[in-house]
């Protein structure tokens, strides 16, 4: 030490001399000049110190590595050097004389798997298909991380594109290896960012569709490399083409919602795909189309159309309904007002048998909840008793129906309706001082929103612009409820202008519960049927009227419903069932003997007993496990704890190979790049993949000794102290300093 303390006061002493010399320089000079000798003493002292560094390096063919190579689908996408993912694998790790495995096989033990839905051990790369239709990364690590248990194991590495579709998150899976001390050394494969494709990324359908419905489906679609080109998004049914839409495809890396049309017509379980033909150039054409399965029903779903006094709008709902044949209108109108001595007097239509309704609108729950929908004519509120009012409310939030209030002398706010527990439940905002209808009635030319271009309860027409012609040529209607301030929530469908350019709601709709509740402002959609200027075959009427009862009791919930989870699935994967059961006035049945009876597809049945959730009243959940490819059938029923039949729901279930591994197919390295961190592991890209070997025997995990290495005679420190004397000296030539 008194050596070095010599050194460095000598040292000091230079650079005071030296300092006195450069002292009169100013600015730039004088910096520069300090600083390159200030940086030659520090080089000079970091050397006399002679500091060493020591490395936990792994003992050769002493520890383990475990190597996870990605057996799935996304391993066939050609964007690494225009070849497959999967050529990278099998180059590599192909043989004993691969690159890659070869160089590790020198330093390591080594244990290879194979994962993608499960995970198994294998000899070499060469044994890979890529055919895998799911990658499950998460249960591949646990695998080989329990198989290497109490082996000392230096590193695992995992070579994959990062496509992982797993229902779980890989957070167990990295604290698992964190507290065994593996680190993963991940290689990413494949591109970052895909340079031309086109992707359906979601479709959302309903599970259930009457037969003859008009739908109006959203599909979600992406794109990279074809910005602002057209394309046509078909939709199928086994091949039949039942719907088209043209698309102009978004920006780069956005995301459209396109509305589809599409009419059910055959029963039974349907699957729909929705597919846009592959383009030239694109890198993965897997990804174009989506499967969406929809059960098309053949039922009469009943509503209930209660009207306050003989006017010409129910008869002509009715005629249009009554085409249909999956609607059945029940009507149920006033003929004459109550007085002292004698009570309401009703006409009642279509009705089932001669006792229903005869004592005019339901007096309980169980008897109003038979019905699917309500449409409410131009009836006062007082008509009601205050629990028959608060039963029209429960019938959509609690009962889950849909209720259509009409306009006319008797409705919303002329109507007394206003702080009603009904008036809570529709979508606009009832004025609590208008009582009485509005003289004169305001002459409206009705239009859609931009919403209700689309929406499934106003489509007139099948295609979009020979509706909206059909729009601006339909007559004026009438309307006695100035309606104008929407809820918030609700949507605006329909808009009217009166003569004077005022606008007013006509049509609008919002979730409410369970269910749902429309307003129709007009009183007399009748002239769209019976106007001089519309022609005695013009469907017009008859499809607004259908398609608008049609969505009204579209997804209103049986007393028993059962939903499989996922709706598709591969075979040998566990599927959850949940079930609801209610019984007649729609409360949850806890005590019920519920069991599911399963029917595969070739045709074998297993009955499947469910259990109570507890968590919430009248759920039911229950697991089975699919061994056969092709569409299951699903039907839920049993007793409640009184002996009582609750019913029946079904539903159908899927079972065929996922085509997930195509969908947001590029190279994830966000994800990669966390396993390598939080397991003191490191990312590769598969161009630097050279550096793993060494980087594993550096890792310091597994049986290791220690190498020491002098830091002071590397040869970047003789190029620094050259670097800053001969920095100095060309400096001060070039400044006229030397």
């Amino acid at each position: 030490m008194w050596l070095t303390a010599a050194i460095v006061a000598a040292g000091a002493l230079y650079a005071l001399w030296t300092y006195r010399q450069v002292a009169a320089l100013q600015g730039r000079d004088r910096v520069v000049l300090l600083a390159t000798r200030l940086g030659l003493f520090a080089v000079v002292l970091f050397g006399l110190l002679r500091p060493m560094l020591l490395l936990k390096v792994a003992v050769p063919q002493q520890n383990f590595v475990g190597i996870l190579l990605d057996d799935s689908r996304s391993m066939q996408v050609a964007d690494h050097n225009d070849k497959p993912r999967g050529s990278f694998t099998t180059d590599e790790f192909g043989s004993a004389n691969a690159p890659l495995l070869a160089a590790l096989g020198k330093r390591f033990n080594l244990r290879i798997f194979r994962f993608s839905s499960n995970a198994e051990r294998l000899q070499y790369a060469n044994d890979l298909k890529f055919e895998g239709t799911a990658t499950r990364l998460g249960d591949a690590l646990d695998r080989a991380r329990a198989e290497l248990s109490g082996l000392p194991v230096a590193g695992m590495v995992v070579v994959t594109d990062g496509s992982d579709n797993a229902d779980r998150t890989i957070d167990e899976s990295i604290a698992g290896l964190k507290a065994a001390g593996m680190p993963v050394f991940p290689v990413g494969v494949g591109k970052e960012r895909l340079t031309r494709d086109i992707q359906v990324t979601r479709v959302e359908t309903p599970r259930q569709a009457l037969r003859g419905a008009a739908l109006v489906l959203d599909a979600v679609v992406t794109q990279v490399g074809y910005a602002g080109q057209k394309v046509n998004l078909v939709v199928e049914d086994n091949g039949r083409v039942v719907g088209s839409q043209q698309v102009v495809l978004p920006g780069d890396g956005e995301s459209q919602t396109v509305k589809v049309r599409l009419k059910t017509s055959d029963v039974g379980s349907r699957t729909f795909q929705f597919s846009i033909a592959p383009q030239p150039g694109e890198e993965v054409a897997q990804n174009n189309k989506r499967d969406a399965l929809i059960d098309v029903v053949n039922r009469r779903e009943k509503v209930l159309y209660l009207e306050g006094e003989p006017r010409p709008e129910p008869k002509f709902v009715r005629q249009a309904t009554d085409k249909d044949d999956n609607l059945q209108v029940v009507l149920l109108q006033r003929t004459a007002e109550a007085t002292v001595s004698t009570p309401d007097k009703f006409l009642r239509l279509g009705v089932d048998n001669k006792d229903e309704l005869l004592g005019g609108f339901p007096a309980t729950r169980e008897e109003l909840y038979k019905y699917r929908s309500i449409i409410l004519g131009t009836v006062e509120a007082s008509a009601f008793t205050p629990e028959q009012q608060r039963m029209l409310e429960d019938f959509v939030d609690i009962r889950g129906g849909g209720l259509l209030a009409l306009g006319g002398p008797r409705s919303f706010s002329e109507g007394g309706w206003a702080g009603t527990p009904l008036g809570d439940a529709l979508p606009v905002v009832l004025d609590r001082g208008s009582r009485g209808p509005q003289y004169p009635p305001a002459e409206l030319l009705v239009k859609p929103t931009r919403t209700g271009v689309t929406h499934p309860s106003t489509q007139i027409s099948d295609q979009v612009d020979a509706a909206l012609d059909k729009w601006r040529d339909l007559p004026t209607v009438t309307s006695l409820n100035p309606l104008r301030e929407a809820k918030p929530g609700a949507n605006v469908l329909l808009t009217g202008v009166d003569e004077r350019g005022r606008e007013q709601i006509v049509m609008a709709a919002q979730r409410y519960g369970r269910g749902k509740t429309i307003v129709l402002t007009p009183q007399d959609t009748w002239l769209w049927r019976m106007h001089q200027k519309m022609d005695v075959k013009d469907p017009t009427f008859h499809n607004f009227w259908q398609r608008l009862v049609r969505w009204l009791v579209d997804g209103v919930p049986e007393r028993v419903s059962i939903t499989p989870t996922p709706a598709r699935v591969q075979k040998g994967e566990p599927v959850s069932l949940s079930a609801e059961v209610l019984d007649k006035e729609f409360k949850g049945v806890n005590d019920g003997r519920i069991t599911a009876q399963i029917t595969s597809p070739s045709g074998k049945t297993e009955d499947v007993p469910m259990e109570w959730t507890v968590e919430h009243d009248g759920e039911y959940r229950a697991r089975f496990t699919p061994a056969e490819d092709g569409l299951y059938k699903v039907s839920v029923g049993g007793l409640t704890g009184k002996g009582e039949d609750v019913g029946r729901g079904s539903a159908s279930l899927r079972v065929a190979p996922s085509d997930n591994e195509y969908f947001d197919a590029a190279m994830r390295a966000p994800l990669l790049q966390r396993l390598a961190d939080e397991t003191e592991g490191r990312f590769y890209r598969a161009k630097d993949v050279s550096q793993l070997p060494e980087a594993i025997t550096y890792s310091g995990k597994g049986i290791t000794m220690i190498e020491e290495r002098e830091l002071w005679d590397m040869p970047i420190m003789l190029v620094m102290l050259l670097g800053f004397m001969g920095g100095e000296w060309l400096y001060r030539r070039r400044r006229g300093l030397a």
